[in-house]
């Protein structure tokens, strides 16, 4: 490994909350990690990561350095080990309450279903528990903080030309471009988006879709039906499968409108990303959706029921046609984003429950 590449570790002496990550897949709390490190380290948070699975240059101590944890660090009782997956909680379990190690555990919990025994047990021996939405939540038997994920404003944030925006991923200029971004799979509602495309597009020439986002091995079948339903439409040329990319943010200004589409979510940040960069969003009514979109009091805008291709059609519709409702929309969204959703936010409220377990 190059000099310049070397992990960043950092000294346990100076570290006051560890954020464990033993996934070495990338997933969804993974990139939570990733995002949200930097962003408490920036508001003075002495926190490091400890485990696979995460960018060299992340702040990190190494397995080796946990026989140091008897010892808590200058000024506190304790340090916080902020779990967010089953495995992360046992083994602080089992250094704080048998090995006697100073530390007090805070779990993050993602997950909208009935909880198994074991993690309840587990969930239960928790000094705090913080739940990523009002739904999350209502799974919990104990007392919980909701704390909504937040958004990186700078890096998600509309594009000066909009025209310019869409030719630098190589998009036609001249045509609205409506998206879905994220996983290609059943559960993500792909299939919803396309077959919305397929009848709406016909009838709108200045109109294209485009689908980010990668199938994995499991799910190739599937991506390639919807590739083929779309050829047999004749509109190979208008909805693009464009791929997995890691400038996500620059594709997210070329679009016009933003759908969201799935069946299934447990929490889900597209709808956050798009708004933060001045697009308007329609979304399926699953996970924390209800919780992020703009609520005008007669319930959250852009809201529609879950596995309707009808619904989803009707929506895209109505705002694919009326450009200042786009407009409109749009605006309320990164107003909304600017005022609750960014992602120092997240962690100054995070800091907070740190707070609260008086390490």
């Amino acid at each position: 490994m190059a000099p310049d590449s070397r992990p960043a570790r950092i000294d346990i002496r100076d570290v006051e909350i560890i954020a464990p990550n033993f996934k070495r897949r990338l997933s969804g709390v993974t990139s939570t990690i990733i995002q949200l490190i930097p962003v408490q380290r920036a508001l003075g948070q002495k926190i490091a990561a400890l485990g696979p699975g995460l960018p060299a240059t992340l702040p990190h101590i190494r397995f080796r350095d946990l026989i140091h944890l008897w010892t808590p660090p200058v000024g506190k009782k304790h340090r916080v080990w902020h779990a967010r997956r089953n495995v992360e909680m046992l083994p602080a379990i089992l250094m704080r309450d048998i090995l006697r190690m100073k530390l007090k555990i805070v779990f993050t919990s993602a997950s909208q279903r009935k909880h198994t025994g074991w993690t309840k047990w587990l969930i239960s021996k928790m000094d705090a528990v913080i739940a990523t939405s009002s739904k999350t939540a209502a799974y919990l038997d104990v007392p919980s903080t909701v704390i909504l994920h937040g958004i990186d404003t700078v890096r998600f944030s509309p594009p000066a030309d909009k025209a310019a925006a869409k030719a630098a991923v190589g998009l036609d200029p001249t045509k609205n471009i409506a998206g879905c971004f994220g996983r290609v799979r059943h559960q993500k509602g792909t299939d919803l988006f396309v077959d919305t495309m397929i009848r709406l597009l016909p009838d709108r020439p200045d109109w294209i879709a485009i689908i980010a986002g990668r199938a994995t091995a499991k799910h190739i079948d599937f991506e390639n039906g919807l590739k083929a339903r779309v050829t047999a439409a004749g509109l190979a040329d208008r909805i693009l499968f464009v791929g997995e990319h890691t400038n996500i943010n620059d594709w997210y200004r070329a679009l016009d409108l933003f759908i969201a589409p799935q069946r299934w979510e447990g929490f889900g940040l597209t709808p956050l990303e798009a708004m933060s960069t001045g697009v308007p969003v329609i979304a399926t009514d699953v996970g924390a959706f209800p919780e992020l979109l703009v609520d005008d009091g007669n319930g959250p805008q852009g809201m529609i029921a879950r596995d309707s291709l009808d619904a989803m059609a009707e929506m895209a519709a109505r705002y694919m046609d009326d450009t200042p409702g786009r407009d409109t929309l749009a605006d309320a969204g990164l107003a909304h984003i600017l005022e609750d959703f960014q992602i120092d936010m997240e962690a100054k409220r995070i800091a907070a429950v740190y707070r609260s377990t008086r390490y």
